[in-house]
């Protein structure tokens, strides 16, 4: 074989390599673009299943999925809940940098933010009437993402959403990989 016949060959595996490498990408960057969105509208397909403590808000008051440090979702939030109600409540979207207990949120998606982790956002909300939501990392919310058998799935705490004031529907639970379920309180008869 030549020389310019090795350089060819060299050349069309590089080139083919580059369209295997890129095919390869964008097949991943689509499946993460696809969780992407079926984790937007999980986040505000989860109210119907959850009961806050109190008294129930105004009908015209809105629900709010807040979306705490770095931002995921971009659009994909906002085309997801527009137009989306849950009873007769309008939800938003809103987007904060750091959590508090007292923030305006009835969801909230901890991405960590400003100097906080997730860690610290979760304990930040701890006892706060907040569905928290994380997704997949060291730190888990009430409602923790993850990928099962290349599904978006996603576990649920119900121990610290009963710590949170909050009751989450068995039809919810029974979609769920996994639960950690509530302490029963009480003597058994």
């Amino acid at each position: 074989m030549t020389w310019t016949g090795v350089v060819r060959v060299a050349a069309t595996g590089l080139v083919l390599f580059g369209l295997v490498r890129f095919g390869l990408t964008s097949s991943a960057r689509a499946q993460e673009s696809l969780a992407t969105d079926i984790k937007a509208a999980y986040l505000y397909k989860f109210a119907p299943f959850v009961v806050w403590p109190g008294p129930p808000p105004a009908a015209d008051a809105p629900f709010a999925v807040c979306v705490v440090g770095a931002d995921p979702f971009g659009s994909v939030l906002d085309r997801a809940v527009a137009g989306q109600k849950v009873g007769a409540r309008p939800i938003i979207v809103r987007r904060l940098a750091a959590a508090a207990r007292d923030m305006p949120c009835q969801i909230a998606f901890l991405a960590g933010g400003r100097g906080q982790g997730v860690k610290d956002e979760l304990a930040a909300l701890h006892g706060a009437p907040v569905l928290t939501v994380t997704d997949g990392g060291a730190a888990a919310g009430v409602v923790d993402f993850a990928i099962a058998q290349g599904r978006v799935r996603f576990r649920i705490d119900d121990e610290t959403a009963a710590e949170d004031g909050l009751t989450i529907s068995s039809k919810l639970l029974s979609l769920a990989v996994s639960v950690r379920p509530r302490k029963t309180s009480g003597a058994t008869p």
